[in-house]
């Protein structure tokens, strides 16, 4: 029976959490799945039970789990904490401690949604992008780095297998999607741009079936927003990674909308990319799409159920257009929402 190990975190992490919980409890009566779940502390709650974001229990749970699903961690109350006891330092410490190096971040305008997106209509009208982002290297993780009161040093640096096997999970979901890879980085100028970019061509060859392209990160940021359309699958490095996928997520409008997978060697992680959200936390409106649709991700790639993932997502957007949740100009309550979805289910099944 699959294990989902539930982290619902902080602020309306929870709220979003159990929403998801509930559209796949309702896969599961329809599809006899036989999910178990099982909640663990994690972020700034597990800093106040104890003393650490990243508690040895949790961690137990979480390589004892099939897959994760984590609603958000922080806020201002954990802002002073020391860094090495933030919660988002437990967020870097769980994607190493399962070997969670590629982060799939899909942005998708919904049709019929256009209007949601800040870009014209014509621009927005069927955009689908995938960014790939390398999660375990890097800026984040290189060495040496520290502080002092004189100068602050980080190190960016890239293994050839690293650059190997995130280009090879760009080029296979390319070959699932339109058959196009952009790879970003910023070869004129930095060795380790240069570097990347040789290695994809490398990881090039064994996919001749796949379109190949490259964008410096300055320029691809640029286009992104003008001409998103053109664009099918993404890879890039963590630092370009983690800002371009937040670029990428307000072309649909929110995010509220964009969930994530991040993949890897041990057990998988499934989150929204929105954060805790603090001054809306209890209010009962939190827009739980982005971790109803990590829910559907996690169906696809750790089930290996795509059709029920695609009926979930169909769920959603029927939802979307009947009636979302406020910040999206709608009246929904995050349980109005979350029954609408499963109700759909629930058809859908019949």
């Amino acid at each position: 029976m699959p294990k989902i190990a539930l982290l619902p975190g902080d602020g309306i992490g929870p709220e979003v959490t159990y929403a998801a919980v509930d559209v796949l409890k309702a896969a599961d009566e329809a599809y006899g799945l036989g999910l178990e779940f099982e909640a663990f502390p994690f972020g700034g709650n597990a800093i106040d039970a104890h003393g650490e974001p990243f508690p040895e229990v949790t961690q137990k749970g979480c390589l004892e789990a099939d897959a994760i699903l984590l609603g958000a961690i922080g806020g201002p109350k954990w802002d002073n904490v020391a860094r090495d006891i933030r919660p988002e330092t437990g967020l870097l410490a769980l994607r190493k401690a399962h070997g969670l190096f590629a982060n799939l971040r899909p942005a998708r305008v919904l049709p019929g949604l256009e209007a949601l997106s800040p870009l014209k209509p014509e621009i927005a009208r069927g955009v689908d992008v995938l960014v790939i982002r390398e999660l375990t290297g890097g800026i984040y993780f290189g060495t040496p780095r520290g502080m002092n009161e004189e100068e602050g040093w980080n190190t960016e640096r890239y293994s050839r297998p690293e650059v190997l096997r995130i280009a090879r999970v760009a080029f296979e979901a390319a070959r699932k999607r339109r058959g196009r890879v952009c790879s970003v980085d910023k070869a004129n100028v930095l060795e380790v741009g240069e570097f990347w970019r040789k290695v994809v061509e490398e990881a090039h060859q064994d996919y001749p079936d796949v379109a190949l392209e490259h964008q410096y990160v300055d320029a691809m940021a640029m286009h992104l927003v003008t001409k998103p359309g053109r664009f099918d699958v993404v890879v890039t490095g963590n630092i370009f990674g983690d800002i371009l996928s937040d670029l990428a997520s307000v072309l649909p409008g929110s995010l509220g909308l964009l969930p994530s997978a991040s993949l890897g060697e041990k057990t998988p992680l499934f989150e929204p990319v929105h954060g805790s959200a603090p001054d809306i936390a209890g209010r009962g409106i939190a827009n739980p799409t982005a971790a109803i649709l990590s829910a559907a991700m996690l169906l696809t790639h750790t089930l290996n159920r795509p059709d029920i993932a695609r009926e979930v997502e169909e769920a959603v957007s029927h939802a979307l257009a009947t009636n979302p949740t406020p910040d999206l100009g709608g009246r929904a309550s995050t349980q109005e929402f979350t029954t609408q979805v499963v109700a759909s289910l629930h058809r859908t099944a019949v």
